[in-house]
């Protein structure tokens, strides 16, 4: 019998240990070189992780929500009889078996003739359909899908999760991306002090505008939305308040000022909230930016975005859209110090003019690290805003240096 011991690989920039998410695989299962075997999430990204070799599992390390260390066993493969004509990379010595993953109930049913065989190949499931099985203990080989190519859809979940009676409860173990969305809060709000700032906005004339922009769009093309003009008009104001568009190094105690303006847009997916960066916003067109907006946004949703696409931001712009409330105080995306967001727009009476009319409202929430931004520049920044947001032409018009 000839092992092989596959260990954490390297995931690249610094990791040290990543954590597993769900496992593809079991000890018993055979499975094939290049099969996803398990998914694990570093500090910047979930990675789907595949089989060096073929052969059988022996066993694993960790069950969902364990950290395992780069370098350490993660999982032993019985190369079996493929060891004689398969190349394999010299096997480490085999470490002790680990306890095999946890079994979800429904396969240790004793009432249940027989599990279905595991399929052979990467299970093909949404993003969300994922997170579903994993909150539900469903392990997604044993489920048959009857999506295109066997794809598993939402519906072939359901048979497998089963009923609960009256009053039950599950246990859900926070693991990857909501673990780590946790964590980055949790931390956020312990180390920085924020400083909350709402602003009322009239965008009577930007709605007019965006309205106008969108009758002359093409059948079937997306519409703009308050988010690509409010992200323009906030890169010409930070020409004026560059120490809004700042990263704070802690360990060094340094502020890293950026010229360039990279936008976090705060995106609501599956598995939770995702910020992808449109980089050098300050240099795109309105199409360019709407565009690029919607394909990160996109990709995020689809759990399609890279590492480098979820990472290097200088300030986060959050969007609530329809159900955006009158106002929030949403928590500053460490290490930057400020982030905006957009509440919803309403029409409602106001008096503009000396007259009471009715005016399209909206409010703008912001949060600033009170460590480095004072109150009075924080304001400022958002009267700035304000401004361009009311005059949209002045969106279009660069900050002018006085000299």
């Amino acid at each position: 019998m000839s092992h092989y011991v596959f260990k954490m690989p390297d995931l690249g920039e610094g990791t040290v240990d990543a954590e597993i998410v769900a496992w593809h695989t079991k000890p018993g299962a055979s499975v094939s070189e290049d099969q996803i075997i398990v998914e694990v999430m570093t500090d910047k990204a979930a990675v789907e992780v595949p089989a060096p070799v073929s052969g059988r599992v022996v066993s694993i390390t960790g069950t969902p929500g364990d950290k395992v260390a780069v370098g350490a066993p993660l999982i032993v493969f019985d190369l079996g009889e493929s060891a004689a004509t398969s190349p394999v990379p010299p096997a480490a010595p085999a470490a002790p078996a680990a306890p095999a993953a946890a079994v979800p109930a429904a396969a240790r049913d004793s009432t249940a003739a027989a599990s279905p065989p595991a399929r052979p190949g990467r299970v093909m499931a949404s993003p969300a359909n994922r997170r579903r099985a994993r909150e539900a203990g469903i392990d997604l080989s044993q489920v048959a899908g009857s999506g295109p190519g066997g794809r598993i859809v939402r519906a072939d979940l359901k048979p497998a999760v089963g009923s609960t009676g009256a009053g039950a409860t599950s246990e859900i173990k926070v693991i990857g991306v909501r673990r780590l969305i946790a964590e980055r809060m949790s931390e956020a709000k312990r180390t920085i002090p924020h400083f909350a700032y709402v602003e009322e906005i009239d965008v009577t004339e930007l709605e007019s505008l965006r309205g106008h922009l969108n009758s002359k769009l093409p059948p079937g093309a997306s519409s703009l939305s308050y988010l690509p003009l409010a992200i323009m008009a906030l890169t010409r104001v930070l020409d004026a308040f560059p120490q809004c568009n700042v990263l704070y190094d802690a360990a060094r105690a340094v502020l890293i000022r950026h010229r360039a303006v990279h936008v976090g847009i705060a995106t609501q997916t599956p598995d939770g909230l995702k910020v992808p960066v449109v980089r050098n916003a300050g240099d795109l067109g309105l199409w360019e930016l709407a565009g690029e907006i919607r394909r990160l946004a996109e990709r995020a949703r689809t759990g399609k975005a890279t590492r480098d696409e979820l990472a290097g931001s200088t300030i986060t712009v959050t969007s609530l859209g329809k159900l955006g409330g009158i106002a929030s105080t949403p928590i500053i995306n460490a290490p930057e110090v400020a982030i905006i967001g957009l509440n919803k727009a309403v029409e409602r009476p106001v008096v503009h003019r000396g007259a009471v009319t009715v005016r399209r409202i909206m409010n703008l929430s912001s949060s600033f690290d009170h460590r480095f931004v004072d109150g009075y520049d924080a304001a400022a920044m958002i009267q700035a805003l304000k401004e361009r947001l009311e005059h949209p032409a002045t969106i279009f018009i660069p900050e002018v240096k006085h000299q």
